[in-house]
């Protein structure tokens, strides 16, 4: 076509392609707005604007190309001269005596790159970073279900060298906002679980604070959503089952801790995955207890969970939150109506701090007493 015409017929389309993008532009400006008040809206007017904007560009994108190589004769003339030429060649190579033909030459193809590198979980190196509550901290970035690093800690308690053939149960302890550790969040939740190892009320075990999930803004209602998306996955329990001593991943040795905003997620972990935890505790938690019940009733029968839900005396709202929780489960269905749940209100101090501190302590207490009597 003569590059006047291609010009001509690039006018109307470029033009169009403005339009419809001002419209999709303008369609979405109101959708905003909508949303800031809470209003039903239908995004499809906005859509088609702006698919027919895209259609239009690569028409337009189509048309300028052609409007350029159109106006180099010399371009066109040169192809198909070549063109002549290599049918010439291939003629003369069919007519040659097969003996006389040239080998034909090897097609180079650019190789594809390789994958990124993902380090096995066997193959993580833990680096320590601190020495909370006289024991050690150790961190290690481990690839996300996204494909990005997740932050790992590890903390070892007091006299964990001392015997080499001690294998130690594990708790996990759940935290509340995305990619973040609860020991982020709470740095003197290792102050609590070192009291109930140096008192005597539990016996020693490993504390696991994985990130907790992205993508959200609330984890733990994703956690209850969606059981499969713990925070410590294979991958994680992998890793820290072959870098430390500790009891296989699995009910009978591993549990699950949330205080404040990450006991939501500790609840539901031990409701929804009583394959992988032993127990659960929450400590000044505040759930939503129509949720978590119907988590648990949707979820795969097996052994009966066993739930601790504590909160100092004075901390009347939070009481309130777990006894509620409590009546929801005893009237669900299924794995929620076969919960163990137990409720501590009796904790009480001087301080916010110190009552927390008592909490977790006695949270351990009851984990580690679980997995030492699970049918108690």
């Amino acid at each position: 076509m003569p590059r006047p015409l291609l010009l001509l017929a690039l006018v109307p389309v470029v033009l169009l392609a403005c339009w419809l993008a001002h419209g999709a532009l303008s369609r979405w400006r109101g959708e905003r707005a909508a949303r800031t008040y809470e209003l039903t809206t239908d995004p499809r007017p906005m859509v088609l604007r702006l698919v027919g904007a895209a259609c239009c560009g690569m028409c337009a994108t189509g048309l300028a190309v052609a409007a350029v190589l159109g106006g180099h004769p010399g371009a066109r003339g040169g192809a198909r001269q070549v063109g002549v030429e290599a049918a010439a060649d291939a003629r003369a190579v069919r007519a040659a005596p097969p003996a006389e033909r040239p080998a034909p030459s090897a097609v180079l193809l650019p190789s594809p790159a390789p994958p990124p590198a993902v380090p096995s979980p066997s193959a993580v190196r833990f680096e320590s970073v601190a020495h909370p509550a006289e024991g050690e901290l150790l961190q290690a970035a481990l690839p996300g279900a996204d494909g990005r690093p997740r932050a790992v800690r590890v903390w070892l308690p007091p006299h964990y060298a001392d015997d080499p053939s001690a294998r130690l149960p594990v708790l996990v302890l759940h935290a509340a906002g995305p990619g973040r550790t609860a020991d982020a969040e709470l740095p003197d939740v290792f102050d609590g679980l070192a009291s109930a190892i140096k008192l005597g009320r539990a016996h020693p075990f490993i504390a696991v604070a994985p990130a907790a999930p992205t993508g959200t803004e609330h984890p733990c209602d994703l956690v209850a959503a969606a059981p499969q998306a713990v925070a410590d996955d294979t991958a994680i329990r992998t890793a820290v089952a072959t870098a430390f001593r500790t009891l296989p991943p699995g009910p009978q040795g591993w549990v699950t801790l949330g205080v404040d905003g990450g006991a939501p997620c500790a609840v539901a972990a031990g409701l929804t995955r009583p394959d992988l935890y032993g127990a659960a505790a929450a400590v000044s938690g505040r759930y939503d207890a129509a949720a978590l019940a119907q988590a648990a009733a949707d979820a795969p029968s097996g052994p009966a969970p066993r739930l601790l839900l504590a909160a100092a005396k004075t901390d009347a709202d939070g009481l309130a939150s777990a006894h509620k929780l409590g009546d929801a489960l005893r009237g669900g269905k299924g794995q929620a109506a076969r919960a163990v749940v137990k409720v501590s209100d009796v904790v009480q101090d001087y301080t916010p701090e110190r009552a927390r501190l008592r909490l977790v302590r006695a949270a351990a207490q009851f984990l580690m007493d679980t997995l030492v009597h699970p049918a108690g």
